[in-house]
């Protein structure tokens, strides 16, 4: 394994660590708030709890599957085995699976590759992202020469085992969107976006309750300072 391979490894595990520390962080803040008198903290119990709830949901789907640094390229591979069960239960599924196909056909990413990477040389050097490291080329252990960006020698013949050496195919329409290796390119498209989605809603939360306890507090203070004018 490469020093880089190893550092990346390294920064998602402890990204990994820190996340379920906030959640479970979270979590406490909330059973602590419920424990006080204080109706402004109290009326924030349940929606700190579900936070941080949601937070550790997404954790433990999100946790594993990190891909596989491969000789000779910029980007990683993805295996669908290293993903939670939840994930390869609902990528299996036929009915989930042919929706998000055609949304990928429909994407067009793949066939945006030799405009992305004109020259077989610069696609070798290419930092292709999960969906178009997965979807758009068959695994790098099925050994298909590429022609081009979007085009593989399949006169080949593979030594691997692999399946998804099997099911690709030059065709626009058909690529790897078969492949257990697209499935996982999709896992790992999901994992990232969730991850940014739990930050933002913790971002917003901590504003949002700073506001309420500014406005609790002032309410408050104004009770005290004019009793008879805030009863009326």
């Amino acid at each position: 394994m490469s020093s880089g391979s190893g550092t990346s490894n390294f920064v998602i595990r402890w990204i990994n660590f820190l996340t379920m520390l906030l959640a479970l962080g979270v979590i406490g803040f909330g059973l602590w708030m419920g424990i006080h008198h204080d109706g402004c903290r109290k009326s924030l119990t349940l929606p700190v709890i579900g936070l941080g709830a949601f937070i550790l949901l997404v954790f433990i789907i999100t946790n594993n599957g990190s891909g596989h640094r491969v000789a000779g390229l910029r980007y990683k591979e993805y295996q669908l085995q290293d993903y939670s069960s939840w994930f390869q239960k609902q990528l299996n599924n036929t009915e989930n699976w042919k929706h998000l196909k055609s949304c990928l056909v429909k994407s067009k990413d793949c066939n945006n590759l030799p405009k992305k990477y004109k020259t077989l040389k610069q696609f070798k050097r290419g930092e292709l992202t999960p969906l178009e490291a997965g979807c758009c080329r068959p695994p790098s252990e099925c050994g298909y020469p590429a022609i081009n960006a979007s085009y593989y020698d399949m006169s080949f013949r593979p030594a691997s085992t692999n399946k998804d050496c099997k099911l690709y195919h030059n065709s626009r329409t058909v690529k790897c969107y078969n492949c257990d290796s697209c499935k996982a390119g999709v896992a790992q498209y999901m994992k990232t976006e969730w991850r940014v989605v739990a930050i933002f809603n913790v971002v917003l939360f901590v504003v949002l309750s700073f506001i309420y306890f500014v406005g609790c507090c002032a309410r408050r203070n104004a009770t005290r300072s004019h009793p008879s004018k805030i009863r009326r």
